[in-house]
């Protein structure tokens, strides 16, 4: 059985849809086993009772925009986030997902569960929608503002164990994100990440990409600091809603209705190839269990596949595959 916490207080929409994301979760998944950390009372009165289940009450919860992240977590002690967190730290879960704020699973992530012994920073990870006939995961999107080559180096290690072992890549193509695909290109950064990653044979480096390529590239992990990759997840997201809205706006005709009426099928594939909710959440890599941070407006269908995400990650058994590439450099 995979056991894992669930923070059922945070997100926009929680604690409702969280408890119907476990609920579907439950229903497809037979070997999960859930510790939902949250209301009591409202838990018990919007779920079926289930011997897979366990509720820790904690009503309090971590707030969206929280001025100081780390302040609260350290004082809200008994908030959902930290009481989830803490399960994984104590060994008690395999993994957690949480639908809270985003910087406060981050600093939980660091303050409570800690990386991995010689992992020198963590990364949010998500897979891009799936364009092109694949889908691409895109690191660091936000944990870190600021990285090293030898980090970059690192997450691109980690990613590479996730595609193979989750998602059965077996030798999965790792680009690094630059102004242009020639070597040499790019910061100071990106020259001496480029020849890491050409030189680690536990990388299979493709080289270069441009931020052009990022739906199209042959690569299957797409490697980048935390503050170029949120801007690029910032602005895919903005993109998706201008053409919704320009398409939403250009159809709103009788003549462009009858086409839209013969495309129906077409439109709806797209807008379902680009929901978030497909994807489910981001991974955060580095730390030591299993960390699935969902969308903050999740709804129980998109909870539902943040579950399966760690799911796949715990029978996927990365982490200890991680600690075993971390251990051989440690050892030479």
């Amino acid at each position: 059985m995979v056991k894992l916490a669930i923070d059922v207080m945070g997100g926009d929409h929680a604690p409702l849809e969280i408890i119907k994301g476990v609920s579907l979760a439950l229903k497809k998944f037979s070997d999960l086993e859930l510790v939902l950390f949250g209301d009591e009372e409202v838990i018990k009165a919007n779920l079926e009772p289930s011997s897979r289940i366990n509720i820790v009450h904690c009503p309090d919860k971590i707030d969206m925009g929280e001025d100081d992240p780390i302040g609260e977590i350290r004082k809200n002690r008994e908030s959902s986030l930290v009481k989830s967190f803490q399960a994984v730290r104590d060994k008690e879960v395999d993994g957690v997902v949480t639908a809270g704020p985003t910087q406060g699973t981050v600093v939980a992530a660091h303050l409570i569960i800690r990386r991995i012994k010689g992992m020198k920073r963590v990364a949010l990870c998500p897979r891009l929608p799936e364009l092109g006939g694949k889908g691409r995961y895109l690191l660091d999107v936000g944990a870190n503002t600021d990285l090293r080559s030898e980090h970059l180096l690192q997450l691109a290690q980690y990613a590479s164990i996730y595609a193979r072992e989750v998602i059965g890549i077996e030798n999965p193509l790792v680009g690094l994100m630059n102004i242009g695909t020639e070597p040499g290109k790019g910061r100071e950064l990106e020259r001496e990440t480029f020849e890491l990653l050409k030189n680690d044979p536990n990388v299979n480096f493709h080289g270069n990409v441009e931020g052009k390529e990022l739906f199209t590239s042959e690569c299957d992990i797409l490697l980048t600091d935390g503050f170029t990759g949120n801007m690029v997840m910032k602005t895919c997201e903005g993109v998706v809603k201008a053409v919704g809205a320009f398409l939403k706006e250009e159809i709103n005709t009788a003549q462009k209705k009858v086409g839209y009426l013969l495309m129906k099928k077409v439109f709806k594939k797209f807008k379902k190839t680009l929901s978030p909710d497909e994807i489910g959440g981001a991974n955060l890599f580095g730390v030591d269990g299993v960390v699935v941070k969902a969308h903050g407006s999740s709804d129980a269908y998109a909870f539902s596949n943040a579950i399966n995400q760690a799911r796949l990650s715990v029978l996927g058994n990365v982490i200890e595959k991680m600690k075993n590439i971390i251990g051989d450099k440690q050892d030479d």
